[in-house]
């Protein structure tokens, strides 16, 4: 596909679907809420610690959410280009009232906003980082790198692919058997359908390229701290 015909952004500009994420946030977040947590429970900080964090294309707030109730003493910067799923997040993140703030930043940019501080103690992407190009992928982790305090860490919880088709397949078939739902749908995709379908995916890229990205970017520490099929938890930390 052509990538001047990208639509992600429009399509996260929507009312509509920033309605319709809303409207199936709890099956969402029941499906995920372990791994958000997960996330948190990776970060090298103590219950009563106070540290502020980054949630990076953070949508409605839902991996901020589990960093914050694991931490009452830490506070949040969340960080979406979009107006509409931000102005959902406010409704979804109402029992953290003070405890966080939303900027506006679009991670296709290199431009940091200056709402967002330039020491962090921790940053996190989740389910967003597959949207974007491989050469702002590789940007955006050396951005992170130099806003991280000596000793953060990242963490991106996103879904990769495979270059070998037999690993693609194991993972599809056993998606289609935990969830046969999912499976007629894709199996029944209108053409509208079929090509939001290949949009969302045009980005995604392989694991390990992803890793080599960090390399790059100076990160210690690398690891997939946790995989299921084609997701996967992976990042590291700015070494001291």
């Amino acid at each position: 596909m052509d990538q001047s015909t990208d639509t992600n952004a429009a399509h996260w500009k929507s009312e509509e679907v920033a309605q319709n994420w809303t409207a199936k946030a709890d099956a969402r977040e029941a499906k995920r809420a372990a791994q958000w947590r997960f996330m948190g429970e990776l970060l090298p900080f103590g219950e009563k610690d106070a540290f502020t964090f980054l949630d990076l294309g953070a949508g409605t707030g839902a991996a901020a959410r589990g960093i914050l109730g694991l931490y009452p003493n830490c506070t949040a910067v969340l960080a979406d280009f979009s107006e509409q799923m931000m102005g959902e997040g406010v409704r979804a993140m109402e029992q953290y009232s003070g405890r966080y703030r939303y900027v506006e930043f679009d991670m296709t940019s290199g431009d940091w906003p200056a709402g967002i501080p330039s020491e962090l103690g921790a940053v996190v992407t989740s389910m967003c980082i597959h949207h974007i190009p491989d050469d702002r992928k590789q940007g955006l982790f050396a951005e992170i790198f130099e806003r991280l305090a000596t000793g953060g860490w990242y963490l991106n919880y996103d879904p990769v692919t495979s270059e070998d088709p037999v690993v693609e397949e194991a993972w599809q078939r056993t998606n289609d058997r935990i969830d046969p739902e999912s499976a007629h749908k894709r199996l029944n995709r209108t053409p509208q359908e079929q090509a939001r379908n290949e949009n969302h995916i045009r980005h995604m890229i392989p694991l390990e390229q992803q890793l080599g990205y960090l390399r790059a970017a100076g990160f210690s520490g690398i690891d997939v701290y946790w995989k299921q099929l084609e997701n996967v938890i992976y990042g590291g930390c700015r070494p001291h």
